[in-house]
């Protein structure tokens, strides 16, 4: 049994690893929180994140980069953690294609430090945050046994790579691996390149906002709470298992955004764009495997979620209001 106090969680500041900081802060453990800060999107809901974290009792940051190796090793020698959970990536299909350089450098590279690291310190167990982009081509619901050796953007890519390294180390050294493969995650300070984030900024702004496609397209859209406690539970000791986190309830594009207009009371302004090539058409996980390893399964809706990520928005639409999209 692997016994967990102090967890390293990288992408401390980002939109998922602070949510999975959060909780376990609330949960008693200890949390080394490590971020680049990069400018990929407006730094300014990477602060907002971070001092609410340091409000916490157990939480120390560090701003590092996942690709300097001999930073990194201060801080494994400095905390001998119990686990690493890897939230810290270069994140998004489209800005991948523009830099594919920068995405396997930080998520496989980077990646492969942090195992490196977990080997040399004997650490038990780590986690990696993978995603559903890896399913493109395959028919639905996606179900982790499905071959993925296609991907179809340097994202999904980098992320295949850093998963077969994960079972490498597994192999070679018996580290204890969770592969979570995200389906969509939304919710309230959330990325601001994600769909959802920028539909209600511009609907809230009153400008335009632009659908790739025709909004018919369907994603398994899942509450951010939903992915942190599934990631969390992840910590238990599994050997080495790919595992989805989805809502396994998809919707639509074009119904996300009447949602958003229920509950802005606003009518949104929408300009078309054609569909990227690299972007999936639609999305729904199976999500078997985590109801029978870790007990979990999604308990918030898209209704309720988008309700909940609108009135965090107007909440904090002085400092929102201003984010660069």
């Amino acid at each position: 049994m692997i016994k967990i106090k102090t967890v390293l969680i990288t992408g401390a500041a980002g939109f998922i690893g602070s949510k999975v900081s959060q909780m376990l802060l609330e949960k008693g453990y200890e949390v080394i929180g490590v971020d680049h800060l990069n400018d990929y999107y407006d730094v300014k809901i990477k602060m907002w994140r971070l001092n609410n974290l340091m409000k916490l009792n157990g939480f120390r940051f560090y701003q590092v980069d996942l690709e300097n190796f001999d930073a990194l090793n201060i801080l494994f020698q400095l905390y001998r953690p119990d686990a690493v959970i890897n939230e810290g990536a270069r994140a998004g299909v489209r800005a991948s294609l523009a830099n594919p350089f920068i995405y396997f450098s930080t998520n496989a590279g980077g990646n492969l430090n942090l195992l490196e690291l977990c080997r040399r310190y004997d650490v038990p167990k780590f986690v990696l945050a993978s995603t559903s982009s890896l399913y493109a081509g395959q028919e639905l619901p996606f179900h982790e046994n499905l071959p993925v050796n296609t991907p179809i953007s340097p994202y999904a890519a980098s992320k295949k790579s850093a998963e077969a390294m994960a079972y490498t180390y597994h192999y070679l050294y018996g580290l204890d691996v969770t592969i979570f493969r995200y389906f969509t995650v939304y919710g309230p300070a959330g990325r601001p390149d994600m769909s959802y984030f920028r539909f209600i900024w511009r609907i809230m702004d009153g400008t335009p906002l632009e659908v790739f496609g025709d909004g018919k397209q369907s994603r398994d859209f899942t509450y951010i709470d939903d992915i942190a406690r599934g990631t969390i539970m992840g910590l238990k000791p599994v050997g080495y298992e790919i595992i989805n986190l989805g809502n396994s309830n998809p919707h639509l594009l074009s119904e996300m955004i009447q949602l958003i207009e229920k509950h802005t009371g606003r009518k949104a302004k929408i300009q078309y764009r054609d569909f990227p090539k690299a972007d999936m058409t639609a999305t729904r996980a199976d999500i078997r495997k985590a109801l029978a390893i870790l007990d979990w399964q999604p308990l918030t809706g898209l209704a309720e979620g988008i309700k909940r990520t609108v009135e965090w928005s107007k909440g904090n639409w002085d400092w929102v209001g201003k984010l660069r999209l």
